[in-house]
């Protein structure tokens, strides 16, 4: 009887064990992100330290073709938790109910104006702003004025100086769109546009193009005006060598003429991990993560808690009041803003 009595506890024992090991798997996360997604190896080495979560990273191209297939895959989710999404498709990812609320204790140090979701389905996690850059050196030389403000652009001074984005391929490109729009309006941005084509602006299909095929501040191209970010002096200074003492390149911005982009990150509606996606989320806005993204994304954290790298404090130029449309606004105009825009600037 003793005997038999053993045996049953050791059973037990061992499906008790069976049934820990089970629940104890290690969770391995799918982040979905676009293709300039970077941070610090031993940044995400440090969240699977800590809570023995490992991270998957899915690189699913750029912004609007990420969200695409997020929204298309919504029935059978192609990662746990997207990053990326910015305010001018945050709309069509929320309209389509891709994410799942989360409440978290670090939003507390998330600046207000970049929270965009009442429900905390997309959680801010960076910004910066899209911005007029333009080269110090040739305007120097040329003994001409940088431009200080959009107005200027259609100033025959400024002439065959400016090359932008188009906004149906690049982010950057449809950011200023939208940032014109602000500016002059629905129902003047076209004439604007107008008067940029007469002053022979240049339209790339991409920001790379634009910058380092085109842009005299960082290729051997004749436009000294260029669609960019707040953050390209900095990264200027970073990558020269030898470093200077001051930013070969500028931000123009004035009110209106920069247009904020703010990034934020989801928990995929669907995942099977959703506590384990939680506490990426919860990393994302931690101080680890955030310190790490101006180096490595070129773009400004989201936590007030965070400490800028020197380079962006001392060369940083963020607009005071930067142009900020709805996102619901931007998600019912965007296509018949662009196709508005092709029509009086390319055709």
């Amino acid at each position: 009887m003793k005997k038999g009595l053993f045996l049953l506890v050791a059973i037990l024992w061992a499906i008790a064990g069976c049934g820990t090991s089970q629940t104890a798997e290690p969770v391995n996360l799918v982040l979905m992100t676009h293709d300039s997604f970077e941070i610090g190896a031993e940044t995400l080495a440090q969240f699977s330290e800590e809570t023995g979560i490992t991270v998957e990273i899915f690189k699913a191209g750029d912004a609007g073709e990420m969200v695409n297939k997020a929204v298309l895959a919504k029935d059978a989710p192609l990662a746990d938790v997207l990053f990326g999404v910015d305010n001018t498709f945050l709309s069509r990812a929320l309209d389509n109910d891709i994410f799942l609320p989360h409440e978290s204790e670090a939003l507390a140090v998330i600046s207000p104006e970049l929270r965009l979701d009442e429900q905390n389905r997309a959680i801010p996690i960076d910004y910066s702003d899209v911005c007029l850059n333009y080269d110090r050196g040739w305007f120097a030389d040329a003994g001409i004025a940088p431009p200080a403000d959009l107005e200027d652009l259609i100033d025959p001074v400024y002439a065959g100086l400016t090359v932008v984005q188009n906004p149906a391929t690049s982010s950057p490109g449809l950011a200023f769109l939208l940032a014109t729009i602000d500016t002059y309006s629905e129902g003047g941005y076209l004439d604007y546009w107008a008067a940029l084509v007469e002053n022979d602006v240049l339209v790339t299909s991409g920001w790379e193009d634009a910058y380092f095929g085109q842009f005299t501040g960082a290729s051997d191209g004749d436009r000294p005006i260029v669609v960019s970010y707040a953050s390209s002096p900095p990264a200027e200074v970073l990558f020269a060598d030898p470093r200077p003492e001051e930013a070969p390149t500028a931000s123009v911005t004035a009110p209106g003429s920069c247009f904020r982009q703010i990034e934020f990150a989801g928990i995929l509606n669907g995942t099977e991990h959703s506590e384990a996606a939680g506490q990426l989320i919860d990393f994302m806005l931690s101080k680890t993560f955030q310190d790490d993204i101006p180096l490595n994304m070129f773009v400004y954290p989201a936590s007030t808690e965070a400490t800028l790298p020197e380079e962006f404090v001392t060369f940083g130029q963020l607009a005071e009041q930067p142009a900020v449309l709805d996102p619901a606004a931007i998600a019912e105009n965007r296509e018949k803003w662009i196709e508005a825009w092709t029509e009086t600037v390319l055709r």
